[in-house]
């Protein structure tokens, strides 16, 4: 029998995030009110939420032999998540620049993946006894795209549940799609692979079909403080955002969604329930700065749940 843990490959980046404002133009240099520095990148903080979450977390990357390394090792240790990272010579650890608007709490952000960045199906085939064992595998599309495709076909060869997240929107060939039993793009990366502007919950829902035409077997577009569509060939559910307090910054938010609904289906929750649960860790997450340092508690996520209906949504 499947375990519950979840598997993820993707990149680590240590993020330096700048609040300000707004962006400078070019030639310019602007104000900023706050800087901190963390642990950050889409596979490592979806490795973080998923953790506090309650799974047991495998997470596959490559680190440089440098500081930003040490920051990355010490980060899973903390959160109890067993590291396959490779660790690098002579190549750095990734970095994030990350503009968050003060007011509104968007963010802009250019990741330089590193070490990261070198990874490839070799590391993936070195895995493949976690992936084995594994409920749930996820990736990205941070680290280059055959890693990520290899992974996936590793995960549909032992059986396990696959989680494709999109992001960045970056071009990948259709035969990746028929290898995810979900694929989560946010709005932005829906619209660029499917060439749908997304301004409606029904624009959601005609790329979502698209997607589901190239072969995967279930879309969820998240979009943000509107929540997140669970798309099918049966159903089209809308799951509301949770109002969780002031929004201080929305980056993490897709990797907090994303972490936590792979953590809800590892330990058996029906999709639409694990729809809800990772709108919950996400909506509790924008209320906090950082990112894998604003992924909440499964104590916190389970708290939010039980104080609202158990679902209100749209369906047809």
């Amino acid at each position: 029998m499947k375990g519950a843990s979840v598997v993820i490959l993707g990149i680590y980046v240590t993020d330096l995030a700048f609040r300000a404002e707004r962006m400078p133009l070019i030639g310019e240099t602007v104000a900023g009110s706050a800087f901190a520095m963390g642990p950050g990148g889409k596979g490592s903080n979806q490795a973080v939420a998923a953790a506090r979450a309650g799974a047991d977390v495998v997470f596959c990357t490559r680190i440089g032999a440098d500081a930003f390394g040490e920051i990355a090792q010490s980060t899973w240790a903390a959160e109890g998540i067993t590291s396959r990272a490779t660790v690098l010579e002579g190549v750095s650890t990734g970095a994030a620049h990350i503009y968050v608007d003060e007011r509104t709490g968007g963010n802009a952000i250019i990741v330089a993946a590193g070490a990261a960045g070198t990874l490839g199906a070799a590391d993936v085939d070195a895995i493949e006894a976690d992936i084995a064992r594994a409920a749930v595998f996820v990736t990205q599309l941070e680290q280059p795209v055959p890693a990520a495709r290899r992974g996936l076909e590793l995960a549909r060869r032992h059986g396990v549940t696959t989680v494709f997240n999109p992001a960045p929107a970056l071009p990948f060939e259709d035969d990746i799609y028929p290898l995810c039993d979900y694929i989560t793009p946010n709005e932005t990366e829906a619209t660029a692979l499917t060439g749908i502007a997304i301004a409606s919950v029904d624009d959601a829902r005609r790329a979502a079909d698209v997607l589901l035409a190239k072969g995967a077997r279930a879309v969820i577009v998240t979009l943000g403080e509107a929540g997140a569509l669970l798309h099918t060939p049966d159903e089209s559910v809308l799951v509301p955002a949770f109002d969780c307090g002031r929004v201080i910054e929305t980056a993490g938010a897709g990797d907090g969604f994303t972490g936590g609904f792979a953590a809800a289906l590892a330990r058996g929750e029906r999709p639409l329930d694990a729809v809800r649960f990772g709108c919950a860790l996400a909506s509790l997450s924008v209320t906090r700065a950082g990112t894998a340092p604003s992924m909440p508690t499964l104590e916190e996520i389970n708290a939010v749940l039980g104080e609202r209906p158990v679902l209100a949504a749209q369906s047809s």
